[in-house]
C-alpha cells in the first residue's frame, strides 16, 4: 500500500518539483546577472521583486484553485466538464492580468516608496518595476495552464515550459544585460525586458497545450461570463489566504528596509542581504512545495471521486515525505551557506551578512516542508475558507512581533528568526489543528466553496 501510494506522489511531485525549480531560477538567474552590475542595483531589483512577487503571488489561486477544481472534475469522470473550467481559469487570468498590468505601470513609483528604499535604490526600482509588469498578463496565463494540468494529473508538460523558458530568460538576460559583441547591453532594463519576453513564451507553449485538449473533448473556447463570474466567486478566499502570506512578507521586507537598513551604515548592504536571503527562501519553498502540487492534484481527485480513506492514507504520507524533503533542504542549505553569496555578489559585507540568515533558514526548513504539504491538502479540498481564517490569524500574531523588533534595533538575523519561527510555526499550529478533523473531507464533483 505504501509503495503505491509513493509511487503516485512521486509520479506527480518529482515533475513537479524540477518545474517549479526551474520557475524561481527566473528570479535566481536575475539577481546573478544583476548583481555583477553593482550592490545598488541588485538593492533595486530586491525591492522590484517583492513587489511583482506580491502581485503575481496573490494569483496563485489561478494555478491552485484551477488544479483542484479540474481534479475533482477528473476524479468525478467529466474530463470535459474539467477543461471547460479550465478554459474559464484563462480567461479570468487574462482580465485580471490585464488590469494589474495598467495599474502596476501607473503606480510602479508609489509601489516602490511604500517599501522605504533610499533613493539610490528607488530610481532602479522603478525601473525594473516599469517593464517587469508588462509580463503580468502572461504570467498569470502560465499559472492558469498549468493548474489545468497539474488537475489532469499532468506534470510533466509545465516541467518542459519551465525549463525552455528559464534557459530562453538565462540567454535574453546575459545579452540585454551585460550586450555581446557590439552591443553594450542596456543593464537593469535589459534584465526586464529579457524576463518578460520569457513569460510570453512560455505563456504561449502552456495554452497552445491546453487548447489542443480543449478541442479534442469539445471543451468551448470562447469566454464564459457565468463560468468565469463562479471561478473569480469561488477564488475569494484563496485570494484572502495568499494576501496574508504576501503581507507577511511585505512586513518582514518593510522591517529590513525601515528598521534594520535605516540604523546600518551602508543601507544597501541588508536590503540586498534580505533580496539574496528571500530569493533563496522561496527557490527552497518551491522545492518543497512540489510535494504540496502532487496534494492538490491527488487530494482533489480522490474526493471528486468520494474516496475519503484513501485521501487520509495519503495525506499522512506526503506529510512524511515534506517532513524528509524539509531536513535534506536544511542540511543543504546550511552546509552551502558560507559559498552562496559569491554567486550573487562581489560585495564582502553582503556576503558576510548572508551566512547567518541563510543558518535561520536551513533550521526552519522541516516545519516547512509540513507545513507546504498540508496548506496543498486543503486546498485541493476546495477548504479556501479555512486557509483564508487561518491565514488572517497566523498574521495578526507575527507582524507586530516582528515590526516591534524593527523598532527595538533588533538586526537582520533576529528579523528572519522571527518569520522562521513565529511566522511558519503559527502556519504549522493552524493547518496541523485542520487536518486531524473531518470537516475538509468533502466529496463530489463539485469544489467546496
Amino acid at each position: 500500500m505504501r509503495r503505491s501510494q509513493d509511487r503516485e506522489i512521486l509520479r506527480l511531485a518529482i515533475p513537479a518539483f524540477l518545474a517549479l525549480v526551474a520557475e524561481p531560477l527566473f528570479l535566481l538567474s536575475d539577481a546573478a546577472i544583476v548583481g555583477h552590475l553593482g550592490t545598488r542595483e541588485l538593492a533595486g531589483l530586491g525591492v522590484a521583486a517583492v513587489v511583482l512577487q506580491t502581485v503575481v503571488g496573490l494569483c496563485v489561486f489561478l494555478a491552485y484553485g484551477t488544479t483542484a477544481s479540474v481534479a475533482r472534475r477528473l476524479g468525478a469522470g467529466d474530463l470535459r466538464g474539467a477543461l471547460a473550467q479550465g478554459i474559464d481559469g484563462i480567461w479570468l487570468a487574462v482580465g485580471i492580468g490585464t488590469v494589474a498590468t495598467v495599474l502596476g505601470v501607473l503606480l510602479s513609483r508609489p509601489l516602490v516608496v511604500a517599501l522605504g528604499a533610499g533613493a539610490d535604490v528607488t530610481d532602479h526600482a522603478e525601473t525594473y518595476l516599469r517593464i517587469g509588469f508588462l509580463g503580468t498578463v502572461p504570467l498569470l496565463i502560465m499559472m492558469a495552464a498549468t493548474g489545468v494540468l497539474r488537475g489532469l494529473q499532468d506534470t510533466r508538460t509545465p516541467l518542459l515550459v519551465a525549463v525552455g523558458g528559464n534557459g530562453l530568460n538565462i540567454v535574453l538576460n546575459l545579452l540585454l544585460v551585460h550586450g555581446v559583441a557590439g552591443f553594450d547591453g542596456w543593464g537593469l532594463p535589459g534584465s526586464a525586458i529579457g524576463s518578460v519576453l520569457a513569460q510570453v513564451a512560455s505563456a504561449a507553449a502552456l495554452l497552445a497545450v491546453v487548447v489542443r485538449g480543449a478541442r479534442r473533448q469539445g471543451a468551448p473556447l470562447r469566454p464564459d461570463l457565468p463560468g468565469i463570474r463562479l471561478a473569480a466567486r469561488a477564488a475569494v478566499a484563496l485570494v484572502v489566504r495568499t494576501l496574508t502570506l504576501r503581507a507577511a512578507l511585505l512586513v518582514t521586507t518593510y522591517a529590513v528596509t525601515a528598521g534594520v537598513a535605516d540604523r546600518a551604515e551602508d543601507g544597501a548592504v541588508p536590503i540586498a542581504t534580505h533580496q539574496l536571503a528571500l530569493t533563496l527562501w522561496t527557490f527552497l519553498a518551491f522545492v518543497l512545495d512540489a510535494i504540496a502540487i502532487a496534494a492538490q492534484a491527488i487530494t482533489g481527485r480522490a474526493l471528486g471521486a468520494g474516496d475519503v480513506p484513501g485521501t487520509r492514507a495519503l495525506t499522512r504520507r506526503m506529510v512524511q515525505w515534506g517532513a524528509g524533503s524539509g531536513i535534506v533542504t536544511g542540511l543543504l542549505l546550511a552546509a552551502a551557506s558560507p559559498l552562496l553569496g559569491r554567486l550573487f555578489t562581489g560585495d564582502d559585507a553582503v556576503v558576510d551578512a548572508l551566512v547567518p540568515v541563510l543558518l535561520v533558514a536551513a533550521v526552519a526548513q522541516p516545519v516547512a516542508g509540513i507545513v507546504f504539504v498540508l496548506d496543498g491538502v486543503l486546498i485541493g479540498a476546495g477548504d479556501g475558507v479555512y486557509l483564508a481564517w487561518g491565514g488572517v490569524a497566523t498574521l495578526v500574531v507575527y507582524a507586530p512581533v516582528v515590526l516591534v523588533l524593527a523598532h527595538l534595533g533588533a538586526g537582520l538575523v533576529a528579523v528572519w528568526v522571527a518569520f522562521a519561527g513565529c511566522f511558519m510555526g503559527a502556519r504549522l499550529v493552524v493547518l496541523a489543528h485542520r487536518a486531524r478533523g473531518d470537516a475538509w473531507l468533502v466529496t463530489g464533483a463539485e469544489r467546496v466553496r
